[in-house]
């Protein structure tokens, strides 16, 4: 089997490694801007390295793009140009979804397949035992190939390309507005004394399942807003008692004030199901 790295940063050495552990497994690279790190591994195989993409990709089983996501569509086409039929193309890139759903479906025409591969963690910690979700129609072939290699990757059941770096986004907007919350609750708790007592009033969130917290904050926003959002003005005052001003909960107060209004226009109704109160607020949001 012949795999070609198309860019030997920190993703592609990482895989490099991994997938050489494979018996019978050869490769070919390219880089345009090889790093130190990069030359030493090149020379450990005793390869030369491609400095643009050209005919001898169509000597490739796997072609493995590593590149920067502003960049990822255009290396994609310049591969897929040479590449065989029936090679298999996978896109670990941070490319949007939009550029892989193109992409794959410039894939399918040329007879390749296309696996829309997100990395979940940091590279540098968990190195190929990172987590990989993968969609589109060769992601179960390419998260068998890391399986193998002893790498961690999984399967977006019934994904399609895109799908897989849309819900590594989806991902961030929820971990990354934790992030900024616990710094501000946190940074509270302590400047008042109360932060050892702090969890024991949150174990009821603690006791709940992620999904069945989430889906029930999103249906009682359409019925609460509006007394939420003088809940929300109302812990910016406790807040800035503390001498702490924050910059999370204005944005916050925002979201609430902005439902408020919309259900004072045309309410969702008493009990709304999840399904009603998303599609409810996406109309208000269109």
């Amino acid at each position: 089997m012949n795999i070609a790295i198309i860019g030997l940063g920190e993703v592609g050495r990482c895989y490099v490694s991994a997938l050489a552990t494979i018996p019978g497994t050869t490769f070919q690279f390219c880089d345009t801007h090889l790093s130190q790190a990069g030359r030493e591994l090149v020379a450990s195989f005793d390869l030369s390295v491609h400095d643009q993409i050209g005919p001898w990709l169509a000597d490739a089983d796997w072609v493995l793009s590593c590149v920067f996501g502003a960049v990822a569509l255009d290396v994609a086409g310049q591969c897929f140009e040479q590449m065989k039929l029936g090679a298999r193309y996978a896109d670990l890139t941070t490319a949007s979804p939009a550029d892989k759903r193109v992409a794959a479906v410039r894939a399918k025409a040329k007879g390749i397949g296309y696996a829309d591969v997100a990395v979940m963690g940091a590279i540098s910690l968990a190195l190929s035992k990172t987590p990989l979700l993968c969609a589109g129609d060769a992601a179960d072939d390419f998260a068998a190939l890391i399986q193998r290699s002893g790498g961690n990757a999984r399967v977006v059941e019934g994904g399609a390309a895109g799908d897989a770096i849309s819900l590594k986004v989806l991902r961030s907007v929820f971990t990354k507005g934790m992030e900024a919350l616990a710094v501000e609750l946190l940074m509270a708790a302590e400047k008042q004394g109360v932060r050892a007592k702090l969890y024991g009033v949150l174990k009821d969130i603690d006791d709940s399942p992620l999904e069945d917290f989430i889906n029930m904050l999103v249906r009682t926003h359409t019925i609460h807003a509006r007394r939420r959002t003088h809940e929300v003005a109302e812990a910016q005052k406790e807040l800035q008692g503390a001498g702490l001003t924050s910059l999370v909960l204005p944005g916050v107060e925002a979201r609430f004030a902005s439902t408020a209004a919309a259900i004072e226009a045309g309410p969702v109704g008493e009990n709304p199901s999840l399904e009603d109160a998303l599609q409810w607020l996406l109309r208000q949001a269109a």
